[in-house]
Order: structure tokens, then sequence, then C-alpha cells
């Protein structure tokens, strides 16, 4: 990363940067958080709390600020998380190093923890193994569908030496059948369906449903006649099964992952595309 401030570019998601006037305060970075949630009209903010503040050894002065945001979107409620940045004199939604064209955000967000290493989500390898894979990750994300397959492969081709852990990340706001599309997967799993998450990622769902689709029913059968399950729509609306996926969403959240796929090995967040698992499992 490069060290010197003036390499960095700031990013602004907003036109409304704030400069020159402003002094270091946490209670001024807040206020700006709460004034630039409050511009989106379909946005209607509940709470907006501080959760961390962590300096920046990327740039002199700066630091990275993550609020806790409770908001009713569309109607519901919804829970995330956001980051500013300041160094006292100017906030800015982003910072952008020049040299590598990566945000900082990733300097600021939440460590993964030992949690994160549930035997429950491993869905390829050895819970023992030393090299720990943790994927979030959408059934209907073109790039999730060639991807899933492709890691699982890696890692049943060294079971032994690596373990990789499976979290749903369905982005309903993109394609809403994700949900249940999300929950069938598990429900599958449970029930001992042999490479259940493999072909339920191989399909080509839009064959038989609008991605969009909110229909349980429609989605179920599709999912029944692929895959030869006979899952019941009563199976589908447990509370276990809610209650499992909202925690994956969670688990999500708390590491602020805001798309699928997103890449973990040994702690550490990783370019999907860009990371050779070739570099680990090894005795």
């Amino acid at each position: 990363m490069i060290k010197n401030s003036k390499k960095i570019s700031v990013a602004v998601a907003l036109s409304t940067l704030i400069a020159g006037s402003l002094f270091a305060n946490d209670d001024i970075v807040l206020d700006f958080e709460k004034k630039r949630m409050a511009q989106n009209p379909n946005v209607k903010i509940k709470s907006i709390k501080l959760n961390s503040k962590k300096e920046l050894d990327e740039v002199n002065s700066w630091s990275g600020y993550i609020f806790d945001i409770e908001a009713i979107i569309q109607g519901k409620d919804i829970k995330a998380k956001d980051i500013l940045f300041s160094d006292g004199k100017v906030v800015a939604p982003d910072l952008i190093d020049a040299k590598t064209g990566k945000s900082l955000k990733d300097s600021v967000t939440p460590a993964m923890t030992e949690k994160y290493y549930d035997k429950t989500r491993l869905i390829a390898g050895n819970n023992d193994a030393k090299d720990k894979v943790v994927v979030f990750s959408d059934p209907l994300c073109p790039f999730c569908q060639d991807y899933i397959p492709d890691i699982i492969s890696k890692v049943e081709a060294n079971s032994k030496n690596i373990a990789l852990y499976y979290y749903a990340f369905p982005l309903t706001q993109i394609h809403p059948a994700s949900l249940p599309l999300s929950k069938l997967i598990d429900i599958a799993v449970e029930k001992g369906v042999k490479d259940a998450t493999i072909k339920a990622y191989k399909t080509d769902w839009e064959e038989h449903f609008d991605p969009k689709s909110e229909d349980s029913a429609k989605i179920l059968e599709a999912f029944n006649k692929v895959l030869g399950t006979d899952i019941k729509i009563a199976d589908l609306n447990k509370k276990e099964i809610n209650a499992k996926l909202e925690k994956d969403i969670q688990m999500g959240d708390d590491l602020m992952v805001s798309g699928t796929p997103t890449l973990y090995v040994n702690g550490k967040k990783e370019a999907p595309s860009q990371f050779d698992f070739g570099t680990i499992g090894k005795e």
C-alpha cells in the first residue's frame, strides 16, 4: 500500500463533499453521515450510531468510521453498516489507493473471527485443515454460478488440507428468487442430496423461473424437478430454515459483505477472480 497521503485519490460518492471548515471531531462525522443518508427520499432512517473508528496505516492523519444504520427501505426494516473517512478537515465516502486502484474500506472493515469456521457450514474439505476458505454467495449471481462449482472442485482435489465454508448471501434487491432458492439448497444438503450445491449452481434457473420472481411455489416446483427432490412448501417455511438463512446473512452483514462472491482465505479478504488456490493446501 502507498504510504504517502498525496498519492491517495479521494473518490466521492456524492457531490456534497465537506471540506475546509471541519475539525477533528467524531460527532461532526456522525452528523455528516446523518445528513448524507437523509438526502435519499426512498430511505427512512430510524437510527445511525458510530460502531467503531480506526486510524489508517496507509494515510497519515486519516481515520475510517463504521456506522450501524437502521432504516426502512420499501417498507422493510433494514440493518446495515456504512463507512466514511475523515482527516478532520475532509469527510469522504471512500478513499482509493491510486497505485492499486483498491478502496481503503478493506482496511477498516471488521476482521473475520473463528466463529466463521462453523462445521455446519463446511461444504468441502476437512474442518481440521490448516487453510480455511470462507465464501459468501448468491445462487443466482452469474459469476457465482461459475465460481462456486469451480472452488468446490479445487478444494475437493485437496480435501485433506483445505476447508471450505459456504454462507448464503442472497442479493434479494437484484433477484428476489435467490432467497427461497438459497433455502432450498440448504434443505437439500440437510436431506443428504448428493452434490446439491454444485447441481443448484450449475443449473440455468432462468429456464424455469424469473430471477425477480417471489413465487416460492414455482421456484420449489422447479427445484424439485431439476434436483429430483421432494421438498414441501412446509419445509421451505420452517422456522429453523429461515433462522439459518437469517444467520448466514447476518454473518455477512457483520463483515460488511456487499456483493457476491465474497472470498476470505485464512481470514483475509481476497479477490475471487485473482486468488490462486495453488498457493494453499500444501503439506
